[in-house]
């Protein structure tokens, strides 16, 4: 009789645990996890604003636009040059360091698209569709992407050497070739 007891009391207890786990709200404490977002607002999310500070002669403050941006508004660009020690005048309205003009003229002295990545994803899609595999690679979702893309793709370590071969300072490539 006494073990019968054990078993059913021990059946209950079990059937109850998961019940026990549930931590609905309001009841008990309720132990979140990373990523959940509890009652209140995501500390993550909420950006701190510059202290507002009255300006020496009223007249240098920009004319409010809706939907535009404030002088106590965060700029995490600007932020980062300055500690990294440079200057927010470097800085262009485009968000670009000033001193990479010279770079960004250079690489597009021949003209550049600005919807390039609507371009080729639709080039690549285009591509997938004449060559989407076999039958049997369909079927299994076996993927044949490097397959596919192997005429396409650049030899890190001969492009290297062809690069040190015609003289041409590789700095930020390791000092010897490949590990064979």
């Amino acid at each position: 009789m006494q073990t019968t007891f054990i078993k059913t009391a021990s059946i209950l207890a079990l059937l109850m645990l998961p019940a026990a786990c549930g931590g609905g709200r309001g009841e008990g404490p309720n132990l979140m996890t990373l990523g959940e977002s509890g009652p209140g607002p995501d500390e993550f999310s909420v950006l701190p604003t510059r202290q507002l500070e009255t300006p020496e002669d009223l007249v240098t403050l920009p004319t409010p636009t809706p939907g535009g941006t404030n002088v106590t508004d965060p700029n995490p660009v600007a932020d980062a040059v300055v500690a990294l020690g440079g200057s927010v005048n470097a800085l262009t309205p485009n968000g670009t360091v000033g001193a990479d003009g010279a770079l960004l003229s250079h690489a597009s002295r021949f003209g550049y698209s600005p919807d390039i990545r609507a371009v080729t994803a639709a080039e690549d899609l285009e591509f997938r569709g004449r060559n989407r595999g076999r039958v049997l690679e369909r079927a299994f979702n076996v993927n044949v992407y490097f397959r596919k893309y192997r005429r396409e793709a650049l030899d890190q370590h001969a492009e290297l050497e062809r690069l040190r071969r015609a003289g041409i300072r590789t700095s930020s490539a390791p000092a010897t070739g490949p590990e064979e």
